[in-house]
């Protein structure tokens, strides 16, 4: 029996409704960058968290499950080995895909403040 290859990966808003998973772009295509070592991971989270990007959450993952995502989504990946410095853009997206569209309303009710809120504050 072959054992699945386990791969870091960084998401935003883990485990939530508004989860999303941190891609570079390239051109006019979206990469996932799925890492041999949880500590290369680890270090590149901190670079992007130092670049003022929110704070992703680095989640070990079967690269045969984010290789099936890619294709369904027509995304790339990349294998980042063990060691190897991968460093993020210097420019990130002003706005990405799991934030709020510009054409939603600016207000949001109290009670969708507050739900965020505690979404939020099961991420500490």
């Amino acid at each position: 029996m072959i054992t699945p290859m386990r791969v870091f990966v960084l998401l935003f808003n883990a485990r939530t409704e508004n989860e999303g998973i941190h891609t570079i772009q390239v051109g006019d295509r979206n990469k996932i960058l799925m890492f041999e070592s949880e500590d290369d991971a680890t270090r590149f989270a901190v670079m992007l968290e130092a670049q003022d990007f929110p704070t992703p959450t680095v989640e070990a993952m079967d690269a045969e499950e984010i290789k099936e995502f890619c294709e369904s989504a027509d995304y790339d990946w990349e294998v980042i080995p063990e060691g190897a410095l991968a460093l993020p853009p210097e420019t990130n997206l002003e706005q990405t895909d799991w934030e709020l569209d510009e054409s939603e309303p600016e207000d949001l009710a109290d009670s969708d403040l507050d739900s965020i809120r505690r979404k939020l504050e099961g991420l500490l």
